[in-house]
């Protein structure tokens, strides 16, 4: 029997790995199980997200009656901290400590930034939506003040966390870990929008502190779960007689990288043109198909179905050793195809041509963000992955935060003007602004194909790993 539970358990585990989703990132350095911990700070950012741009954006404007306008100005406050994401990978890969931790501290103070302006958070919009006998400028402070700790939370979180994974996993599996931690981001932003929905499906303001403060608490434990005895002590990288760059000169050194500012471009144009549609694609299957408000809230889950497709393939196919920038292009062509679906399914007036259009959003969107992060990872300096995933975030939060604001208002423009008759009779209908957007990202994603191509690797190249490229001996134009 011992024989047979042997053989029965070693098929199982063979079974597991082979169908299990990104089961294949373990790897004997980073078991399966220590890796899906490590994971955990990447729900705590979802349901962060969630909660920010998803939960309190309806809650503040429909059942606190705060200006549509102010909200949008304290959900864009997290944005602000973005591009210090670069200064804080840097400094996490030059902290000098006696403790020889060199990640640890810095996921530890973002959690506990993140922790406090999640727990102020609640009594905050209460004093800003003037249900209280505080004046309104503490709601106002206090809100900008819990937002800007969330935001400042979460990206150093996410920055460190990610370098952190960078530092355990070996480079050949970092397809595959990109994979999981991108399925990870997904899995808490999905999560908690089902939960937020069902706790606050009859709000009142007691609810909305319990369910804001239970997020903070939730974060604390995820994150703390996620660090334990994650990252090895070694005092020798932390010691304080250790000769440090400054952020000046690992900045030119970073910048001396072969198509370093091509790669930023890249990533920035990508980002835009895939991000611009975010607030746009539920208003335009109700708006303009006239689908029902059930129907257009089932459009999340295509698009992160489509989002776990592409992170999938892509994991796959750069763990084969496909250049991570000709997949990326890849992403940027099933894009094109996937926005002129939705353009033509409102003329067409077809509901299948949209969802087909927006499952192929996501899987565009999942493959061009899983391989630009995976060439980030491959083609940092020894010293400095932390500044090169701190740079990738800088942009891409900036990016999307910006493209999103942008989506918005050029949506909101557009129809306006048309719906006054400026644009001509033929073009005052519903879909002339969501239309437009769609155009521009078009354009955007043409632009990002023209900045990838002399990113892709040649076939008559050496095949040399992404952590080999970046110390390669060749001479590359820039």
């Amino acid at each position: 029997m011992s024989a047979i539970g042997t053989k029965f358990a070693r098929g199982w585990t063979h079974l597991g790995t082979r169908f299990l989703p990104f089961a294949d990132a373990a790897t004997p350095e980073l078991p399966l199980g220590r890796l899906l911990r490590l994971s955990l700070f990447q729900v705590s950012v979802g349901l962060a997200v969630v909660l920010l741009i998803g939960t309190l954006n309806r809650v503040m404007i429909v059942e606190l009656g705060v200006p549509a306008w102010l909200v949008a100005v304290m959900i864009s406050l997290p944005l602000v901290f973005a591009p210090f994401r670069a200064l804080v990978g840097f400094r996490s890969d030059t902290h000098r400590s006696v403790l020889g931790w060199r990640r640890v501290p810095y996921i530890w103070m973002g959690t506990l930034i993140q922790f406090g302006g999640l727990a102020i958070m609640p009594f905050a919009l209460i004093v800003l939506s003037g249900d209280s006998n505080g004046p309104p400028i503490i709601g106002h402070l206090g809100a900008g003040l819990a937002f800007l700790l969330v935001g400042a939370g979460l990206h150093t979180t996410q920055t460190v966390g990610l370098a952190l994974a960078t530092d355990l996993a070996p480079p050949e599996s970092h397809p595959r870990v990109v994979a999981l931690l991108c399925m990870m981001l997904l899995v808490g932003m999905v999560g908690g929008a089902l939960t937020y929905g069902a706790l606050l499906a009859h709000f009142t303001e007691i609810k909305l502190i319990q369910v804001v403060q239970g997020t903070a608490l939730v974060t604390m434990i995820l994150n703390v779960c996620a660090l334990w005895k994650q990252e090895a002590r070694d005092p020798s990288l932390t010691a304080r007689d250790r000769v440090q760059p400054t952020f000046q000169e690992a900045w030119q050194s970073f910048s001396a990288t072969p198509y370093a500012t091509r790669r930023l471009v890249a990533l920035g144009t990508g980002t835009v043109a895939f991000s611009m549609q975010d607030i746009l694609l539920e208003p335009y299957g109700g708006q303009v198909l006239h689908l029902a408000v059930g129907t257009t809230t089932l459009l999340s889950a295509v698009l992160a179905f489509g989002g776990l497709s592409g992170f999938g393939v892509a994991a796959r196919l750069l763990g084969r050793g496909v250049d991570a920038y000709r997949l990326a292009a890849c992403g940027a062509l099933t894009g094109l195809a996937a926005f002129s679906l939705v353009v033509f399914a409102a003329p067409l007036n077809s509901i299948a041509l949209f969802a087909m259009g927006t499952v192929l959003i996501g899987f565009g969107a999942g493959l061009f963000a899983h391989c630009t992060l995976t060439a980030a990872m491959g083609t940092a300096r020894s010293g400095q992955i932390g500044l090169a995933l701190g740079v990738w975030g800088a942009v891409q939060a900036s990016a999307a935060g910006t493209a999103v604001a942008a989506g918005g208002l050029i949506r909101d423009g557009v129809s306006i003007l048309a719906s006054n008759g400026v644009l001509g009779q033929a073009m005052n209908n519903p879909a002339t602004g969501y239309s437009v957007v769609y155009h521009i990202e078009i354009a955007l994603l043409f632009t990002t194909l023209i900045a990838i191509g002399p990113l892709v690797r040649r076939p008559s190249m050496p095949s040399i790993g992404l952590g080999e490229l970046s110390s390669h001996s060749l001479s590359l134009p820039r």
